[in-house]
This record gives C-alpha cells, structure tokens and sequence, in this order.
C-alpha cells in the first residue's frame, strides 16, 4: 500500500536526521546518506509485510514473500517483492569485493574494529559475525576507494544494535567517522555534543491540530546541545549547522 502524506505530516531536520511522522503512527527517519529508519506504532505489530519485514520482533522470518512463503534467498525474497511484474528477476548478486579487489584490505582492516575490544562488551550481547561480514561487503560496494560513508554506516549499525542491548559503545575518533563537533566545542560548555546512544528527541515548531511536535526515538545516536557531563539545555526549535 502506498502512504501519501498530504497535510498531517511532520518534517524536521535535525542536523544529523530528517524525520518524518506521519499522523497513521509511522515515522521515517533519513541520515542524509545511507542509513533509513522506520519506526511504527505498536498497533502495528505483526500486521505489515515486505521488504522491511513484518514487525513482530522475530527475525527469523523477515524473508517472507509475497506469497506468503519464508524462504532463505535473498534473491527469492526481493524479487517476489517487486511493484513491476514485467520487470526481469535478479538472477544473482555480485559480490563487491571480487569485483573491486584493490578495495578488500582497506574493507577488512577497517572493520576489523567490529571485532575488537573496542567493542568487546557487547560482543557477547551482539554477534559482531554478521556485522562484520557485511561492513565489508558495503565497504567495497562505496563508490570509490577511499569512501568511509558505507563503512561507517555499516559499524554505526552494530553500534546501534549493541545500544539496543545495553551495551553502549564510544567508538566515533577524530580519525574515525568523526563527528565534528565534539572536537571542537568545550566539554564543559553548553554547546553541541557527540552521543552515541540514549534517546533522541526532535523539536519541532511544525504544529498538527494546534500542538507543537515532539518526536522521541530511542538509540540514536547523534548531536545534542548540552555539556559533556550530561547536563542538556533544550532549544525550542532545532538549530542549523554548528561550526
């Protein structure tokens, strides 16, 4: 089923995020570049299907086809979800490191953090295999060699399963998928700060039947205004682009 969102809609753009919430119980949440949240209301629960899975916390059968059918493939799975029947089946995937061999060291050596001690306490929390795994298939599919968008996607998403576990890791460097504003502001001053996890709040002045918005979703990670020490200061309206 296609959403249209025509007047009761939110948009806010939260230095790091786009969201949108639509006034059904569905938000939408866009890094800017290569990562799509997609959070639903509780209502929804078991009652969805299709490319993103059909939300009842059981990952097990998240390839299930249009038909109905859970199935192992991949290929059987995306391709029994296309809108266009007349469109040709994917008969196979290339694999991006043997296309791009120049690109596999890079790939491995950097997501070999997956596997370190930098994120040894949620390793046995979180499965690092798969991560791993797919942060360097994505790590040789970015466009060029030195490219960090995919490979700084890919451990933000073991980061961000790690938070879901209680295992909150600080893996962000100067060096490594820095978030700038963290190296440049004062600790103990109130001004925007890297978190990597903990609830995220986006404020908005947009109103929907006469209220203000306030959109909260749990383990995002991000910019926030405050003191390192943790003490927040809230604006009422999300600013621009910091230094």
């Amino acid at each position: 089923t296609e959403l249209k969102l025509e007047d009761k809609h939110r948009m806010v753009i939260h230095r790091d995020y786009l969201v949108v919430e639509a006034s059904i119980g569905i938000i939408v949440i866009w890094d800017k570049k290569t990562t799509v949240f997609i959070k639903l209301a509780p209502s929804y629960k078991g009652k969805v299907c299709g490319l993103c899975g059909n939300f009842d916390h059981r990952s097990s059968n998240d390839f299930t086809t249009r038909d109905h059918m859970v199935v192992d493939s991949e290929l059987d799975f995306g391709n029994s979800w296309k809108e266009n029947p007349t469109c040709p089946d994917v008969s196979f995937t290339p694999e991006p490191c043997l296309r791009r061999p120049h690109r596999l060291s890079w790939a491995v050596k950097q997501c070999s953090i997956i596997k370190s001690r930098v994120f040894g306490v949620c390793h046995s929390k979180v499965d690092p295999k798969p991560f791993y795994e797919a942060c360097v298939h994505d790590s040789c599919s970015c466009d060029t060699g030195g490219d960090c968008e995919c490979f700084c996607s890919a451990v933000a998403s073991y980061a961000q399963a790690c938070t879901k576990e209680g295992a909150c890791v600080f893996w962000r460097t100067p060096d490594l998928c820095p978030i700038f504003c963290d190296y440049y502001n004062p600790p103990d001053e109130c001004e925007w700060h890297y978190e990597p996890c903990g609830n995220r709040s986006f404020e908005t002045c947009r109103t929907i039947n006469g209220l203000y918005s306030n959109i909260s979703v749990s383990y995002l990670e991000g910019e926030r205004p405050g003191r390192r020490d943790g003490v927040p200061s809230t604006p009422s309206v999300s600013p621009g682009r910091g230094p």
